[in-house]
């Protein structure tokens, strides 16, 4: 009887296994299809396109003559294979894939896909990266005014924390030093 118990257990087991495959692979692709959808295979681009910009500049700052831009556009693939090997879409996308599949549910992953195939979808993946960097922009022009006084503050913190330290806040001089007396 005991190994007719251990017999249903284990064909139990199995198929419960069987499923948990099967949920976390259609679990995947949904996460897969969203990825697409959004474009997150493009994700790297601005990196590529900054890299690519430096060598540019570089190239320009050291004068080279116009002969050498086949020398540029060597260091220029060789850098970019550099980044594949980092950050391509193969090296990510099993990551993204368990990023999502981790943060949505199967069942929201296909609502966000429906969501995308809307007009209102399309028009916020569309809008979506301008949008950003706006508001990233925007944010940074912001944050300049509170620099400075983020920075003071963190000085006026050490000086009260340890007097003897005369933190100086970033962007300002420190005091004369008292001068001594013969």
């Amino acid at each position: 009887m005991t190994r007719f118990r251990a017999l249903c257990a284990a064909v139990v087991l199995v198929g419960a296994s069987g499923q948990v495959l099967a949920d976390t692979a259609s679990h995947n692709a949904s996460a897969e299809t969203f990825l697409m959808m959004a474009h997150a295979d493009k994700l790297g681009t601005p990196v590529y396109m900054q890299v690519q910009q430096m060598f540019a500049q570089r190239f320009q700052q050291t004068k080279a003559p116009a002969s050498k831009q086949a020398l540029l556009e060597t260091y220029q693939a060789k850098a970019n294979a550099a980044l594949d090997q980092a950050i391509g879409w193969p090296k990510l996308k099993p990551d993204m894939v368990k990023l999502y599949t981790d943060n949505f549910s199967e069942q929201e992953l296909k609502d966000l896909v429906k969501f995308y195939q809307s007009p209102l979808g399309k028009k916020v993946l569309e809008k979506m990266p301008s949008v950003t960097q706006q508001s990233a922009q925007l944010t940074q022009e912001k944050l300049e005014s509170a620099v400075p006084v983020v920075n003071k503050l963190l000085a006026d913190m050490t000086n009260e924390l340890d007097p003897s330290a005369k933190a100086v806040a970033p962007g300002s001089s420190p005091a004369p030093a008292p001068t001594k007396k013969p």
